[in-house]
């Protein structure tokens, strides 16, 4: 997730320098040759036929930025819940057993720990998983193609276990059960979003009648003011260019990019609450990383 500081403009820029790169060269061409070339002149496009392709492609950019902008909202509004219901697992565990079942209880939080971290690399889709994850996996001789959704099923038969053997009354279970359902819904509604593409005939569109605009615009201009013509050629369709390459960074919330939601540090920040729910020394998430412009 970008931060309110320090964002470079350059990267930002290397992103798109091959439509600045064609766009700049197409306005200094076309500025050589109405200088140069008096029959240039004779061609007069009407102001108003550029200006309608101009407002539809800021209807599509303005209808395009606001869905990629929901699609990355929802995302954060999910990984919101499962902060909530991480905290919310582990709080009804500890209340639902009983004391003497502190490895029980600790069973849960380890593993709930383990699947925040689990599920932030998985929507990544990371060749390898953190040494925190690949480690419990080990451990508990874990082998399964899709791990977060593993370790829920072991959060259920745990919670199977211990209702079986009476430690725990079947409206508590339920009641767990539901907080473990909730997890589950987040999981799926994440995994939606990763694997919905945004269609891709929309970006076409778009850029086509970005490059349609930039060929037409230069012929609308009723006098020859140089370096002046040049800039507006190039200048206008820049900006309807970055619009557009933004919400594309938007679109795509778990592509393990600096616009991604910021599944690590969240996953950080349940682990210390969980550590500090159950007593145990937490390290405090640093809230902003030093010396950067996002966090992950």
């Amino acid at each position: 997730m970008l931060l309110n500081t320090k964002i470079p403009v350059w990267g930002f820029i290397k992103r798109i320098k091959y439509d600045l790169i064609t766009i700049s060269l197409f306005s200094i061409l076309i500025g050589l040759i109405a200088n140069y070339g008096d029959y240039f002149a004779m061609i007069e496009i009407p102001i108003a036929l550029v200006a309608i392709i101009g407002t539809a492609i800021s209807l599509l950019l303005a209808f395009r930025i606001s869905q990629s902008y929901n699609r990355w909202w929802e995302a954060r509004i999910v990984w919101g819940s499962i902060v909530n219901n991480s905290r919310t697992l582990i709080r009804q565990v500890q209340e639902f057993l009983p004391e003497t079942e502190l490895e029980e209880i600790k069973g849960f939080a380890e593993r709930q720990i383990i699947w925040n971290f689990a599920l932030g690399e998985s929507l990544r889709k990371v060749s390898v998983f953190s040494s925190k994850v690949q480690k419990y996996l080990e451990d508990y001789k874990i082998e399964a193609y899709h791990i977060p959704n593993a370790l829920l099923i072991q959060h259920s038969q745990q919670l199977k276990r211990l209702a079986e053997a009476d430690k725990i009354t079947e409206y508590r279970q339920i009641q767990i059960d539901t907080t473990l359902l909730r997890l589950c819904n987040a999981m799926g509604k994440c995994e939606r979003i990763k694997n919905t593409v945004f269609p891709a005939a929309y970006s076409m569109l778009i850029h086509f009648l970005i490059y349609i605009f930039t060929i037409l615009l230069p012929f609308t201009f009723h006098y020859n003011m140089g370096f002046v013509n040049i800039l507006l050629t190039a200048g206008i369709p820049m900006i309807f260019i970055a619009i557009e390459y933004t919400s594309i960074l938007m679109q795509d919330p778990f592509e393990n990019t600096p616009l991604d939601i910021p599944m690590t540090s969240l996953s950080k920040t349940i682990e210390a609450n969980i550590k500090q729910q159950l007593n145990e020394k937490a390290e405090k998430p640093v809230p902003f990383p030093p010396n950067t412009y996002y966090m992950m």
